[in-house]
């Protein structure tokens, strides 16, 4: 058995080589090494944000959505309700009703904002209001014939309202109601129970009242909005979200956590590989530098490669040594690589070194590693030096035994 893996081994690392050789060749490794270790910290950090961002959607979004393709609303039966049920992925279904209401605080204060009538119990399994309630308490039951509503804290600060105020909700639906039978359009007055906060990215933070106040507000009587589902384990929303189809037909809107806020999750998933394309610049100019220290290995070792085509060595044996000198520069340079890498990442993981300036809702850069991305660097970086050694091997390769010996 020819012994190429050792012939590469001695080319690449042999002290006789002239120092440029080895100058490059450590060029090389260590910017494979530096290339390699950027990208999966990066990758890591990107990965550390979007689950910040997921995570805080999904503190007050469900892992699933359905709603009808009807504008009267959802029928909530108990043949749906069954249906639901028998999905042992599912931990909690949650009715709402959502639309638009002019909020009057007094005759010069009031705000269109958006509305949700959820059922307290539910509602609090699904997200963390309850937890989030700042000021009184998450209570939307009726008192003095005025049922409870919990508002923003940012609405506080731009209206006014207390704790206790007595304000009046005017619906949409309220409105056109009055015009179509010629009264006075009817307001629901309601006590401010509480105010809560959470870190709001996109959306405008709504104004929760019960689901009876919310079917007397928007005048529907017995259907709802839509039902929130929130699942064991938000991974499996893909594949809940199949089963629904299935069970459910085409007469509903199912969406995801990811399809809710699909525009924001795509922009950090292209950022993300964005970033990995132009980092991988960073390993393309250590692959160049290793074309060049294997074509100056090739041109040094012309009168060796001649003497071991002498000796029974093909062609294909000379490629093979030359190939596997960049096959052990990748391996060098992704192992250093991907051990720096991860090592920075986890110290960063653990301890939080690099701190984030500035007020935000984390103190430091979140990382989160995953496997699948560290495979992928580790496999493009060794991949990239392989085609890197090709031109040298295949030059080396292509060296007539006479002409190598006879001149050298």
């Amino acid at each position: 058995m020819k012994s190429t893996g050792f012939i590469a081994r001695r080319y690449l690392f042999s002290r006789k080589s002239i120092s440029l050789i080895s100058t490059l060749t450590s060029i090389s490794i260590i910017g494979v090494t530096i290339g390699t270790a950027v990208l999966i910290i990066v990758l890591s950090v990107f990965n550390g944000f979007f689950e910040v961002i997921k995570g805080l959607l999904l503190s007050h979004d469900p892992d699933i959505r359905i709603e009808s393709i009807e504008s009267s609303g959802l029928l909530y039966d108990r043949d749906l309700r069954d249906k639901l049920q028998s999905i042992p992925q599912i931990k909690v279904v949650s009715p709402y009703i959502a639309g638009k209401a002019l909020l009057a605080a007094d005759k010069n204060n009031n705000r269109v904002l958006h509305v949700k009538g959820i059922e307290p119990d539910s509602f609090t399994e699904l997200t963390q209001l309850k937890e989030n309630i700042t000021e009184g308490k998450l209570d939307l039951t009726v008192r003095d014939h005025r049922p409870g509503l919990v508002l923003n804290n940012r609405l506080r600060g731009q209206m006014g309202i207390i704790e206790g105020q007595t304000v009046a909700l005017l619906s949409a639906e309220g409105m056109q109601h009055a015009l179509t039978q010629f009264s006075v359009p009817r307001t629901e007055r309601m006590h401010v129970a509480g105010f809560y906060d959470i870190t709001q990215i996109i959306d405008v933070p709504p104004a929760y009242i019960s689901l009876d106040a919310a079917r007397r507000l928007f005048k529907k009587r017995h259907t709802v909005t839509g039902l929130e589902i929130r699942l064991h384990n938000s991974d499996d929303a893909k594949e809940v979200e199949h089963i629904l189809r299935k069970k459910l037909g085409k007469q509903f809107k199912i969406a995801t956590w990811y399809q809710l806020k699909k525009p924001m999750y795509d922009v950090m998933r292209l950022e993300k590989w964005g970033s990995y394309l132009i980092l991988m610049i960073i390993v393309l100019v250590a692959v160049l530098n290793i074309v060049g220290s294997l074509t100056m290995i090739v041109i040094q070792k012309k009168r060796d490669v001649g003497v071991l085509l002498t000796m029974g060595y093909t062609p294909d044996d000379i490629k093979k040594i030359f190939l596997k000198q960049g096959l052990f520069i990748g391996l060098i340079g992704c192992g250093l690589g991907g051990i720096t890498g991860l090592a920075l990442s986890w110290l960063q993981k653990i301890y939080g070194i690099v701190k984030l300036s500035g007020s935000f809702i984390i103190s430091a850069y979140p990382v989160s590693i995953h496997a699948g991305d560290v495979i992928l660097v580790l496999a493009a970086s060794l991949l990239l030096c392989l085609l890197a050694s090709w031109y040298p091997a295949k030059r080396a390769a292509a060296t007539e035994p006479a002409d190598a010996i006879r001149f050298e």
